[in-house]
């Protein structure tokens, strides 16, 4: 961890420069919406968040679930989640290129030149409706908490833009996407008389009408904001703004 803090970073900066795409992971346009200067101190200046601790927990329901739709997927049949939820004509996605859209270093990706903008996401999951041809996005969530699961939270607004970010991906690359996009919400029970090695979950199937209209417009926004020789102004309800301007005032005595 010192490491981090005691330098900054010197590569996958933007240079005004330079003709070569940059790479914009769905993370760093979230990033963007959320605060600007975070994003500009990022990407322009090489200086990034402290980094959160991974959730081994969440990979490893992350993986699982990867393995149990693609047992299905092989046999080119519906998961019985699917059936659950009135959804029998869809089936999940074979393509060639599923290993490499799953990929965090690689994912699905599109030069939008406008922007000269690499723009990248790796998706969990994708199904086709076997009717219609148009495929969706799917992504899992993990969590624990006593109440029904939602997308009702103000902060799940990152989700429904990873949803959107992904769909617009799609599109570019030339497929039929649904509008609605699926997420396979998985609630850890803590009701359970013991743990007895072993974690059940509640698995709930939350579709979301998405609409990426926004994203052409944020990256021109991005663009814009890496062109810039001044850092923007911090967003107000950045947190993390808000700690270094606390510390940089107590440090001067105000």
């Amino acid at each position: 961890m010192s490491e981090y803090y005691n330098s900054r970073r010197n590569r996958n900066l933007f240079d005004p420069k330079s003709d070569e795409p940059f790479r914009m992971s769905r993370s760093k346009i979230d990033l963007f919406m959320n605060c600007q200067l975070c994003f500009y101190l990022d990407c322009r200046l090489g200086v990034g968040r402290p980094p959160g601790f991974p959730f081994a927990l969440n990979s490893a329901v992350d993986t699982l679930l990867k393995k149990e739709f693609d047992i299905h997927r092989a046999k080119r049949r519906a998961h019985p989640l699917m059936g659950a939820y009135g959804l029998k004509d869809m089936v999940p996605y074979e393509h060639e290129d599923l290993d490499l859209w799953r990929s965090n270093f690689k994912g699905i990706r599109y030069i939008h030149e406008p922007t000269n903008l690499l723009v990248t996401g790796a998706i969990d999951d994708i199904w086709i409706n076997t009717v219609t041809n148009q495929v969706s996005i799917v992504d899992y969530k993990s969590t624990s908490k006593e109440e029904k699961v939602s997308l009702d939270k103000e902060w799940q607004v990152t989700y429904k833009r990873q949803m959107e970010v992904y769909q617009w991906l799609f599109r570019q690359n030339d497929f039929d996407v649904s509008q609605i996009g699926y997420f396979v919400y998985c609630n850890g029970k803590t009701d359970r008389e013991a743990f007895d090695a072993k974690l059940e979950f509640d698995i709930d199937l939350l579709p979301y009408t998405g609409n990426d209209e926004w994203v052409v417009k944020a990256l021109e926004n991005i663009r814009e904001c890496l062109m810039s020789p001044k850092p923007p102004k911090h967003a107000l309800q950045c947190d993390y703004c808000a700690y270094r301007k606390s510390a940089r005032d107590v440090q001067q005595g105000k």
